[in-house]
């Protein structure tokens, strides 16, 4: 099973309060850049926006909010949670790995909150690349995955299987700078602890700017 297959079958099969990534509080980093306004309200798109969570979020912040993600049961969450809570978003189902399609040059900052380590080295360049060309110069990336510093399933591969069957790898910081630096001014990259549905993680958080 594909990992488009693997999205479109938890989110049509498992509860959205047992996916362990679906958290409706904003996490703090971003809203930090937020609140701080390090990134002013501005077009924006969310990468692997599960149900909707933090897009909805940001467009109640004053954003203009493009909501992406594999699954297109989750895009159908996304859109009726926006609708719940009158937050102006627009989502789509897309496979990055492909190409931005009609979305080049359309957004001012794009984020994914833990969606990079879904995502496998060998199709990264073509991931990131898309990003890249989502992004308006000077546009901004926020991009968080799990460090391989993380204890994670009681493990030190790189590659781990979780509970509900995906496969996930786990990132160093030297590889995440050595990647994002092919396709983005890296303004910060460190390890920082993030808060989880069931724990805290080790992850790597990168603030990125389009040339």
């Amino acid at each position: 099973m594909d990992l488009e297959q693997q999205m479109e079958s938890i989110y049509r099969e498992t509860p959205l309060d047992q996916i362990p990534w679906n958290i409706e509080d904003p996490p703090a980093l971003l809203a930090n850049l937020v609140h701080e306004k390090t990134i002013l309200p501005c077009s924006a798109v969310d990468l692997g926006c599960g149900a909707g969570n933090y897009a909805t979020w940001l467009a109640l912040q004053g954003f203009r909010v493009t909501g992406i993600d594999l699954s297109a049961r989750a895009v159908e969450l996304a859109a009726e949670r926006a609708r719940r809570l009158g937050a102006d978003c627009t989502f789509r189902a897309a496979d990055l790995r492909q190409g931005p399609g009609d979305l080049a040059g359309a957004f001012d900052f794009a984020f994914d909150w833990e969606v990079l380590h879904h995502v496998f080295p060998e199709d990264r360049p073509a991931y990131l690349r898309s990003v890249q060309r989502m992004l308006r110069p000077g546009g901004k990336y926020l991009s968080v995955c799990f460090s391989e510093k993380d204890p994670a399933f009681d493990s030190t591969a790189k590659y781990r299987t979780t509970p509900l069957g995906t496969v996930l790898y786990f990132t160093s910081e030297s590889e995440a700078r050595a990647l994002f630096l092919k396709w983005f001014r890296i303004i910060e990259l460190g390890t920082v602890e993030t808060e989880g549905k069931y724990g805290v993680h080790r992850s790597i958080a990168a603030l990125l700017e389009r040339e």
